[in-house]
């Protein structure tokens, strides 16, 4: 069983950067696909962004595309959520999470028990 544990969360002004990690132990990260998920106060939880197993598979809400911008170092095992031109509404808690397969990251990840595994979270505030 994977665990995660993000990190990179903080107070950022309006128009501003951040990157998130997430760190993955276990031998076997580069066999998962994984997400970013956020969830605003008061929201439900949404989709962010996903990225296969080897990196060469991407895709992203259509709120943050051109925007933020995932990837995976599976050396590291580590996925990355590098997000440029902050907006207020970016304002959330986001947690990385680990499946199976692309199909359950990207589409069936609210499944009770879909996904392998869930990271704790990290807040980003946007402040304008």
């Amino acid at each position: 069983q994977v665990q995660l544990v993000e990190s990179g969360g903080g107070l950022v002004q309006v128009g501003g950067s951040l990157r998130l990690s997430c760190a993955a132990s276990g031998r076997t990260f580069s066999s998962y696909a994984m997400g970013w998920f956020r969830q605003a106060p008061g929201k439900e939880r949404e989709f962010v962004a996903a990225i296969n197993w080897s990196g060469g598979i991407t895709s992203s809400a259509d709120s943050v595309k051109g925007r933020f911008t995932i990837s995976r170092d599976n050396a590291k095992n580590t996925v990355y959520l590098q997000m440029n031109s902050l907006k207020p509404e970016d304002t959330a808690v986001y947690y990385c999470a680990a499946g199976s397969s692309w199909v359950v990251v990207t589409t069936q990840w609210s499944r009770r028990n879909a996904l392998d595994a869930w990271g704790q979270g990290t807040l980003v505030t946007v402040s304008s």
